[in-house]
């Protein structure tokens, strides 16, 4: 087809799709109580689920078990940094190469101007954006629209999501005369133009409610009301510019702004927290939203791990929606795996669990996902009563009181609440008595009868487990790295310490510091004097020191402390010394004031001290740089890499202690669909890639922390349920089934510090043997024929039952495998002539 009729096609079809547009037109606005779409206040319920930080391949299923946990709305970041990798939207210093470009958009991308491909936009464009594989946020929204749920895109598009560099690309960094998140023309122009970018792709895929989608609210900036006092005038003028350029986009939906209070009409501002019952909007007419109920909180490398217990999550949210909240989001629903590079902070584990409802692997988190489920079950209850009318607040007690709703139509719901931390309370309630636990609500849809307390859970409790799969390694494999020759194609020398991240632009993790130095015979320590002492200061967020070529120490920030300083003695010999340092970055910051100009890398002072002629300063030396390492180079990781390596194979591989070592072997897939993950045991600190792919950082550093017991009551904080003290942050690393192919499977390690192959492992998650859903459960492999009657016998007529899961109960129909019950019951009400809550079914 011509080109003039592929125009005059696509014309045509966009005009037919303005005008479907037109007929099927939705809308989402706003008032003073809730989110309105299509005329219907809504009390909403969301999840956070990053489509990076799991596969297409696991969409399906996580989105559908957020729908059957209650959730009406998907929340998600857009990530700045994997969509465009290199400059799409920065202006251009050359008037010969503004020209080419306008020529090039002109030439290639008039006639599939209207196209509804968003990959074939992409490549229109011209530009370098990426759209594909854990990137497809069309194929995500289009997933979620699917399942019958709206969603929440999140834009930014500064992120922070403890993601690399709070999800801007590296590249923004060296736009001429950039200043991030002010009022910076060059930053405003590349926000604005990534932006548009999004907009643009959302509008084309008719992704927005008001083109018939699943978008019913956007965000522009995050959490930047902090920052903006900071900045002062630039700060506001850059936080008004960047709702009016938002809100001039012409979604057809509300915008949102988290976490800033002065947020212009018509942006709704918004709370993130552990709690939000006390925010308020900045204006009457404007919703209270929760973007950010902290479902738990992110783990650090060397830190322990954090548990939000389930009934004070369940009380933040009820206390929310009892004083007027109508739009709930929990941060994370599932937090998912921080594959490949992404983690920021810096040091942040490659899991990015977050004590979710659906934990990394998208498993179900019992007893939080069933105790949230029943949360919005009981408030979906109280929904029409809520968005009627404001509620009145009646004392109970010093501690107590009620809020109660009611609706021109007669509905009535009403919230007991006992904000006691301590002290259970007994409280009278339109003639009743309520017994209230501490820190709990209880939730009462008819203002007569509980269906929910947030402090009685009634959902069992699961422990995951991983197990080994009896998958064997084939065969171990081993190259060491090779540290005493350069690469001259990838060096460059230069006087004096050099930034980390300007000589790598983060391609790598690595950069070596390579200099020598000259000793004298006549140094005393060459004679048996003390040896000296090597002292270097870095801000890493790790160094390797190496002399002559032998490992010397390593020392290591933390995500408090970024600068650190190494101090060790070195083994010098008289005449030219080599001294190569080894600087490694774990995730660059995503959260702070001008975290652009951060520095990372070693920025001295190095020097020497005990030789004869006293201090030894080096940091102005000429030093060589070499950036990243030789296997990456070589692209050991990939399966179709084609290297002169000398690999070293059999026992030995398997069993090198040596620092800087690549190991692989290959392994066959094990049958079955449960989770699989690599335990990372007997190894130090490197990276993993399977098939070629990124699983992401490992480093078994040990969990400092305070881990002495929990309680659900009182305000939450991370320093509180802290779990896992003196065991490795993180052991197992999420290896994703679509990853593996049948046989074959190529893993690569590189190990940093020295650690024995041999003792990795495939896990697998194991919980029991039944099948199904609820509704629909089937018996499992391993079934214990006793089940039905032992439950029959215990429960049936009774209004509260408890059954031990034991060998003694049910026997042990499969000896060594781990077993789990599931109880499906239908349940009939019982009279209730105490306000205490019915049987649940």
């Amino acid at each position: 087809m011509e080109t003039n009729s592929v125009s005059k096609l696509c014309l045509f079809l966009g005009l037919v799709c303005f005008l479907g547009f037109q007929l099927v037109q939705c809308t989402v606005t706003y008032d003073r109580r809730a989110i309105v779409i299509n005329g219907q206040r809504r009390i909403l319920i969301s999840g956070s689920i990053h489509y990076p930080r799991s596969t297409p391949e696991m969409w399906e299923d996580l989105i559908q078990k957020a729908k059957d946990g209650g959730l009406d709305v998907v929340e998600t970041y857009v990530f700045w940094n994997v969509h465009e990798p290199s400059p799409g939207n920065v202006l251009f210093t050359s008037s010969f190469h503004f020209t080419f470009q306008v020529f090039y958009f002109v030439l290639l991308c008039l006639p599939f101007s209207f196209s509804s491909n968003h990959a074939c936009c992409c490549v229109c464009a011209g530009f370098q954006y990426n759209f594909e594989g854990r990137y497809d946020l069309v194929r995500f929204l289009k997933t979620i629209q699917k399942a019958g749920l709206y969603a929440h895109l999140r834009i930014g598009p500064y992120v922070c999501a403890e993601w690399n560099f709070g999800g801007f690309p590296v590249w923004l960094k060296y736009v001429p005369g950039i200043s991030f998140r002010t009022d910076n023309e060059p930053f405003k122009r590349a926000m604005q133009g990534f932006t548009e970018k999004i907009v643009g792709l959302m509008k084309s895929e008719k992704l927005f409610e008001s083109q018939g989608g699943p978008i019913i609210l956007s965000q522009i900036e995050n959490e930047y009301g902090a920052q903006s006092k900071l900045f002062g005038a630039a700060g506001h003028n850059y936080m008004t510019w960047a709702a009016n350029m938002a809100v001039g986009l012409g979604t057809g939906v509300p915008w949102v702004m988290c976490k800033e209070e002065d947020a212009p009409d018509p942006v709704i501002n918004t709370c993130n927290g552990f709690y939000c019952d006390s925010f308020a909007p900045n204006k009457p007419y404007k919703p209270t939203i929760w973007t950010e109920a902290w479902s738990g909180w992110f783990s650090e490398f060397g830190g322990p791990i954090h548990q939000r217990p389930v009934q004070d999550l369940a009380y933040a949210v009820a206390r929310f929606i009892q004083k007027g909240g109508s739009f709930v989001n929990y941060y994370m629903y599932h937090g998912g795996t921080n594959f490949g590079r992404t983690a920021g902070g810096p040091f942040i584990t490659t899991s990015y669990d977050y004590d979710a409802p659906l934990d990394e692997y998208g498993l179900i988190r019992q007893p939080k996902y069933g105790h949230l489920k029943e949360l919005h079950r009981a408030i979906k209850m109280c929904e029409r009563a809520l968005v009627s009318a404001d509620p009145i607040i009646t004392s109970l007690g010093n501690f107590q009181q009620a809020h109660v709703y009611t609706s021109e139509s007669g509905d009535c719901a009403a919230f007991l609440s006992n904000h006691d931390s301590k002290s259970a309370a007994r409280v009278m309630f339109n003639n009743m008595h309520y017994n209230l636990p501490p820190w709990s609500i209880s939730i009462l849809p008819d203002c007569r009868n509980v269906v929910f307390n947030t402090a009685k859970v009634g959902v069992q409790t699961s422990q995951m487990e991983m197990l080994p799969t009896n998958i064997q390694m084939l065969s171990w494999e081993s190259y060491d790295e090779d540290i005493n020759s350069l690469d001259d194609s990838s060096t460059i020398t230069a006087p004096g310490l050099l930034e980390q991240i300007n000589v790598t632009r983060d391609s790598t993790d690595y950069l070596w510091y390579i200099t020598s130095i000259d000793i004298g015979s006549s140094e005393s320590f060459l004679r048996g004097g003390e040896l000296p002492t090597l002292i270097v200061q870095s801000t890493g967020h790790a160094v390797h020191i190496f002399i002559n070529g032998q490992l010397s120490g390593s020392s290591f920030g933390t995500r408090q402390s970024r600068r650190f300083t190494y101090t060790g003695k070195v083994n010098l010999h008289a005449g030219t010394n080599r001294i190569a340092l080894l600087s490694v970055a774990v995730g660059l910051p995503n959260v702070g004031g001008h975290f652009e100009a951060w520095n990372t890398g070693i920025l001295g002072p190095v020097a020497l001290h005990g030789l004869d002629q006293g201090k030894w300063d080096l940091s102005w030396q000429k030093w060589t740089y070499q950036v990243g390492l030789k296997g990456e180079a070589m692209n050991l990781v990939s399966p179709n890499a084609i290297s002169s390596v000398d690999w070293m194979r059999g026992s030995l591989a398997a069993q090198k202690q040596q620092p800087l070592t690549w190991h692989k072997t290959l392994f066959n897939a094990p049958e079955g669909n449960e989770p699989l993950a690599l335990d990372m045991e007997g190894m130090g600190k490197g990276q993993i890639w399977i098939n070629g792919q990124s699983i992401g950082r490992y480093w078994t550093a040990f969990a400092n922390g305070n881990c002495n017991g929990c309680s659900y009551a009182g305000g939450f904080r991370p320093p509180k349920c802290q779990m896992g003290c003196g065991q490795p942050t993180q052991r197992v690393y999420h290896v994703p089934r679509s990853w593996l192919k049948p046989m074959q499977n190529l893993l690569v390690i590189f190990e940093e510090l020295g650690g024995d192959p041999s003792r990795i492992s495939l896990v697998k998650d194991r919980f029991g043997t039944p099948l199904g859903t609820c509704g629909s459960y089937q018996e499992g492999t391993c079934h214990a024929a006793t089940s039905y009657s032992v439950l029959q016998k215990k429960c049936i007529g009774k209004q509260r039952c408890a059954v031990t899961i034991s060998n003694s109960n049910f026997g042990d129909p499969c000896p060594k495998v781990l077993k789990r019950l599931s109880v499906e019951a239908v349940c009939a009400p019982i009279a209730s002539t105490t306000g205490e809550p019915n049987l649940r079914g």
